[in-house]
């Protein structure tokens, strides 16, 4: 395995390691806090922290799977391994959702202990801080499982200020006896935040598996702009970059000049190649059809 690959394995892996002991702090700390002072919706909180933990345990197993090297049977590699794993994660997050919701409304109605304010305006800036550090190294990396688990953990950042608001809504129930409802409300919210955010998660990853190509216009005209200036090449026809996890594959259709020999446009296909792979380590499968440019144009 290459150097650079090996690196940003690891790297991935040690963004992962800090969600994992994150998520099993604040996951304990909710749960814990919840049931001691009677909190439904911190509860259901804690749970959807819980819930990160589980993502970020298949998050790691995939990761590590989806960097295996391509074999006979599998000529691209095995990068679409994260996008079954983040499959797999939008599911357990939809069904965590279910879970949710239902003991919310099933449970009995009681009024938390105001230290439940304490801990969830703490949860709130720790997790603000995971998620953004999770999201940042996701998009480095152009890593589907990091973003997803991002993603996760920043709905949990919305669901903890559902809380909070529920839990000093609560307080004042005595002058607002409406206010006696806040918990279960909040609870019920905070499911429908993970039932949203497991099924943008299968939504995407399933829209990846499919085919998806490349969605950064900026990085894709710099990248025509690079094949456009090489010598050589007469025009750009088309170009489609379709992501395979860590790896993407490149399907190009250029012109040159019809009266130069086969072996002299197979040798600057060959150099363009170069230049494209310096240009991008992602793109590690490049498929270059020449056509000559007198017989594309009539």
């Amino acid at each position: 395995m290459q150097p650079e690959k090996i690196n940003k394995k690891k790297l991935v892996s040690k963004v992962m390691f800090v969600s994992v002991f994150t998520n099993i702090f604040l996951a304990i700390l909710k749960i814990i806090t919840g049931t001691i002072f009677s909190s439904v919706a911190l509860v259901a909180d804690g749970i959807h922290s819980f819930s990160d933990l589980i993502t970020d345990f298949f998050a790691i197993i995939g990761s590590h799977f989806a960097q295996k090297p391509a074999d006979l049977e599998h000529p691209f590699g095995h990068g679409n391994l994260e996008y079954l794993t983040s499959l797999g994660i939008g599911l357990m997050v939809l069904i965590v959702g279910v879970g949710v919701i239902y003991n919310s409304i099933t449970g009995s109605l009681q009024v938390p202990n105001t230290i439940v304010i304490v801990v969830s305006i703490f949860t709130i800036f720790t997790k603000l801080l995971l998620s953004t550090y999770i999201l940042r190294k996701g998009k480095k990396y152009h890593n589907s499982i990091l973003i997803s688990s991002g993603k996760e953990s920043r709905s949990d950042v919305i669901s903890s200020i559902v809380v909070l608001i529920s839990s000093i809504l609560i307080q004042f129930q005595d002058r607002v006896p409406i206010f006696s409802y806040a918990e279960k409300v909040a609870a019920i919210i905070v499911g429908l935040f993970i039932l949203f955010v497991g099924f943008s998660i299968m939504r995407d990853n399933v829209s990846i598996l499919l085919g998806r190509q490349e969605e950064n216009e900026e990085y894709m005209n710099r990248l025509k702009k690079l094949v456009s200036k090489e010598e050589g090449i007469m025009d750009v026809k088309n170009m489609v970059l379709l992501r395979y996890g860590p790896v993407s594959t490149l399907n190009l259709i250029v012109t040159m000049d019809g009266s130069i020999s086969l072996k002299e446009a197979h040798e600057k296909a060959d150099i363009l190649e170069e230049k494209i792979k310096k240009f991008s380590h992602y793109i590690q499968y490049i498929h270059i059809h020449i056509e000559p440019k007198e017989e594309f144009d009539k």
